[in-house]
């Protein structure tokens, strides 16, 4: 937790021009921000820059990185995933391995993990300085950022209403099958 100090910029310049009027309107902004963060205004909030809406300088939120931080994510996730299954793969190879020949002896993580994490970090940065591969990447992120996600309330009426219009087409489909049945035993004579 900032303390009030912390946050409170530095008002003591000898190079900087004269200028009363503005630096007393920095000053209460400044004041406004920081006693907007002490009480618990997040990064982003208009009340932080005295009525503007921008972060203070220092403050970082995710969205700041923009789609770009889901390239990253999905970079890291590669490299975890090919880590993953390589170290699967070579246990299992060596396993097959060790069935032909014992002398080999079991499989060791101290040699699989490290070799594995090596050729996923490798894969990972091999594609991320290959720019067409980044550039994809990245363009995928900043379509899928302009995806606009339904609330709660619209997730649960939509919920709702799939619920309710299968179990009335099951009501309506199981009484066509009597009545077609009926009049199937009626026209054919059967029990």
């Amino acid at each position: 937790m900032a303390i009030k100090q912390d946050l409170e910029p530095e008002t003591e310049r000898t190079d900087a021009p004269d200028n009363s009027s503005a630096d007393s309107q920095v000053e209460d902004r400044s004041e406004v921000a920081v006693d907007a963060l002490l009480e618990g205004a997040v990064p982003g909030d208009p009340a932080l820059a005295g009525g503007h809406d921008v972060a203070l300088v220092g403050s970082v939120s995710p969205a700041q990185m923009g789609a770009r931080r889901f390239v990253y994510a999905g970079y890291f996730a590669g490299a975890i995933g090919i880590t993953f299954l390589l170290s699967k793969s070579l246990t299992f190879a060596w396993l097959k391995l060790q069935g032909l020949r014992p002398a080999i002896g079991e499989p060791s993580d101290e040699i699989v993990m490290p070799v594995s994490a090596l050729v996923g970090v490798g894969a990972a940065v091999y594609y991320w300085y290959r720019t067409r591969a980044r550039q994809l990447a990245e363009e995928v992120a900043d379509e899928m950022s302009k995806v606009t996600w339904p609330t709660r309330t619209e997730v649960s009426n939509g919920t709702f209403v799939v619920i309710v219009t299968t179990l009335v087409s099951t009501v309506f489909f199981a009484l066509m099958d009597r009545f077609w049945g009926f009049l199937t035993n009626l026209v054919y004579g059967g029990s």
